[in-house]
């Protein structure tokens, strides 16, 4: 197996995680605050889905995200932003049918990116100097930044739904 079919894997994974561990809640459920500092799910789901956007189709691929672009005004979240701040993850709601569509469309937008991508490609590098990070590599950042956020979130997810009396991972 060569890396980009593994790294297509790998974000199929998350992408079903996240999505089969959000997909029996209410919107009751999703925006529900757990006790303490721990963000609502709503908050999350939005963050990885937002992040993966502008990630790959900012960072990684220099363009504009979905979310400035073919889902202006109708990514189903009433303030997309990449910052998961306290605030705005107490703030933020989720129109679930209409997110649902977003995170599908960035999904299938990074899957298809991947899909045009060599080996070579993944060893690029790209100038995140402003965010302190340096200048990763291309597939670090895919593994790390996109693959890994998407597995880590959907942790807290299930753990979240757990927390709140709900089954977490579906399986």
């Amino acid at each position: 197996m060569n890396a980009i079919t593994s790294l297509a894997e790998n974000l199929n994974w998350g992408h079903n995680v996240v999505e089969t561990t959000v997909g029996d809640m209410t919107a009751e459920q999703l925006h529900q605050v757990p006790p303490g500092l721990a963000h609502p799910v709503s908050a999350l789901y939005a963050h990885v889905v937002i992040g993966e956007d502008m990630i790959v189709n900012g960072m990684i691929k220099g363009g504009a995200p979905l979310m400035a672009t073919t889902f202006a005004g109708k990514t189903g979240t009433s303030d997309p932003q990449f910052q998961l701040t306290p605030e705005w993850a107490r703030a933020v709601k989720v129109d679930l049918p209409a997110f649902k569509a977003y995170a599908q469309a960035v999904y299938q937008a990074t899957l298809d990116y991947v899909a045009t991508l060599s080996e070579a490609d993944l060893e690029q590098t790209r100038d995140l100097s402003q965010v302190n990070m340096g200048t990763p590599t291309v597939g670090w950042m895919f593994n790390a930044l996109v693959a890994g956020h998407i597995n880590n979130l959907a942790g807290e997810i299930s753990a979240i739904k757990g927390v709140n009396g709900l089954k977490g991972y579906p399986f």
